[in-house]
């Protein structure tokens, strides 16, 4: 499995069997495949030459490792831009690779699918998935998706939308909050069934301060993986990242460094939605879309 995101570039080698997932290898790149799009509306020609580079060396690893099947995907960024079926060639042409967009709706579905597919199931159990350029709500019963809603809210997207000064100032945060605000109720306006009793947060936002409050240094995905985080520690968090020029977040002892540039944008996002569903907690797991996309590709036709 490949997903090439907004803001990272990444790898899935497993095995699967009967919808379970036995890790074989695991990678990830930030390439920011999104860098102004919001702006441009087009992938940068730089952002495509970083992502065939990275894709150039996950299809040498999997080729190594004997994958049977491979499946690439792509998501907000390519789907936003006027020139995505220039890059979608190029990866035809140079790897004999079919990327497949997936709109909004599938992006939920396989992000919801991974996030639950090893966990007890439980009632109304909200999946934030916030991307470089989306976040992704799902709410589901069991396995069952009720309800779905793709923001465009991203770390990429609202960190150039919002953040120009370093650090950034506290009228920039307040408008950004403002605006994911105001997308998360236009998206839960008048949906009855959009409640949530638990919460679960996938992708590089949560994975992070999950790192972070743990000091983990080097990130170690298994302290990582069912970590809960409090709201209060996310403020807190929140409070010291946005207060610090980036040169300081480059060195918090739990964020990757392609990350520090784009985390405050993502933090006020989760704290959006937290109080947006009144939660006063979120697991955070490493199973995501990948995972799903990789349960739906092993699925008999």
């Amino acid at each position: 499995m490949i997903d090439m995101g907004t803001n990272s570039t990444r790898l899935l080698v497993a095995d699967v069997e009967d919808g379970r997932v036995h890790e074989v290898e695991r990678r990830s790149t930030v390439t920011r495949l999104g860098r102004g799009v919001d702006t441009s509306g087009q992938l940068a020609s730089e952002a495509i030459e970083e992502v065939c580079a990275t894709v150039a060396s996950y299809i040498s690893l999997h080729e190594e490792l004997g994958a049977e099947r491979v499946t690439a995907i792509a998501t907000s960024a390519v789907r936003d831009a006027s020139n995505s079926a220039v890059f979608l060639a190029e990866l035809r042409e140079r790897f004999a690779l079919d990327a497949r967009i997936l709109d909004g709706a599938e992006e939920s579905r396989l992000t919801y699918l991974g996030a639950c597919a090893e966990r007890p199931p439980r009632d109304q159990t909200l999946v934030v998935d916030i991307g470089g350029g989306s976040t992704e709500l799902v709410i589901g019963d069991g396995s069952a998706v009720d309800f779905y809603a793709s923001l465009q809210a991203g770390t990429v997207r609202h960190t150039e939308r919002y953040i120009s000064r370093d650090p950034p100032e506290a009228s920039e945060l307040e408008d950004l909050a403002a605006d994911v605000r105001g997308l998360i109720g236009d998206s839960l306006e008048g949906s009855a069934i959009a409640r949530a009793s638990a919460a679960v947060g996938v992708a590089g936002t949560p994975t992070s301060l999950a790192a972070i409050e743990q000091e983990l240094n080097p990130y170690d995905p298994e302290r990582v993986h069912g970590y809960t985080l409090s709201l209060p520690s996310i403020q807190r968090m929140c409070s010291q990242l946005a207060s610090v020029p980036l040169a300081e977040r480059l060195r918090v002892t739990g964020l990757h460094a392609g990350r520090a540039p784009t985390i405050v944008a993502g933090v006020v996002i989760l704290i959006g939605v937290m109080r947006a569903f009144g939660l006063t907690e979120i697991e955070v797991s490493e199973h995501d879309i990948l995972w799903g996309a990789a349960i739906e590709t092993a699925a008999p036709s």
